[in-house]
């Protein structure tokens, strides 16, 4: 990339790059262009959200997906953790148009399908045994696995993101030392999404399904939904 382009255009031409090259490499190239932004959203890694930007002029019939990215995380994690999010988004938006999404938010077995066919394992705690549908869901690279295999490949090729944000770059540390004290959490069945809230350590079924609900004290860490 020429060191004479400005920092705003290094900076989305990167993401651009990245989407491209995932979107050829893990999605058979099928999934529409979107219009990729750097955000900050509280705790979350990235978001997406469909159709939310609409065009003027010769593109006022045009509309497309947003996919985001917080910066605020880039320096606490590897650059295949954050390229990760790019591509547990892209998920979402293969699902979106090709698939059956649940209700905004909520993570069903259709899309933990998708994310495995592309070797990202989802998971509620970020980490092997975690719930795999949901509300607040993450996930975890499966060594060996396509996106593994693809991030290495671009990463080999000279791939990196030039800017990231400094403002906040140790959140996840804190975060880590001084977790929100709740007096009530937020508890999910993993079966249906059914809610509820209570004290950290309440043991509760859902009444729908029979199934132990779950809370989370990493609250929306991978919220995708607008």
């Amino acid at each position: 990339m020429p060191n004479s382009m400005t920092p705003t255009q290094q900076a989305y031409l990167q993401l651009q790059e990245a989407f491209n090259y995932f979107n050829e490499s893990l999605f058979q190239g099928r999934l529409p262009q979107s219009l990729i932004i750097h955000a900050r959203k509280g705790r979350t890694y990235g978001y997406y959200c469909p159709e939310r930007w609409q065009g003027s002029g010769s593109h006022k019939d045009q509309i497309v997906d947003e996919i985001a990215l917080n910066p605020q995380h880039f320096r606490t994690r590897s650059l295949e953790e954050v390229l990760s999010t790019l591509a547990h988004e892209m998920v979402h938006q293969e699902q979106h148009h090709f698939g059956k999404p649940s209700r905004t938010g909520y993570h069903n077995k259709e899309w933990g399908n998708m994310m495995k066919a592309i070797g990202l394992h989802p998971s509620n705690t970020g980490e092997p045994g975690g719930t795999e549908t949901g509300q607040q869901m993450t996930h975890y690279i499966i060594k060996g696995g396509p996106f593994d295999n693809a991030v290495s490949e671009l990463v080999a090729k000279g791939f990196s993101l030039t800017w990231s944000d400094i403002v906040q770059e140790d959140v996840d540390e804190q975060l880590r030392q001084n977790p929100r004290k709740k007096t009530k959490w937020k508890f999910t069945c993993p079966e249906c999404g059914q809610l509820t809230w209570g004290k950290s350590d309440l043991m509760v079924k859902c009444g729908r399904d029979d199934a132990l609900m779950v809370s989370y004290e990493l609250e929306a860490l991978q919220a995708e939904a607008c």
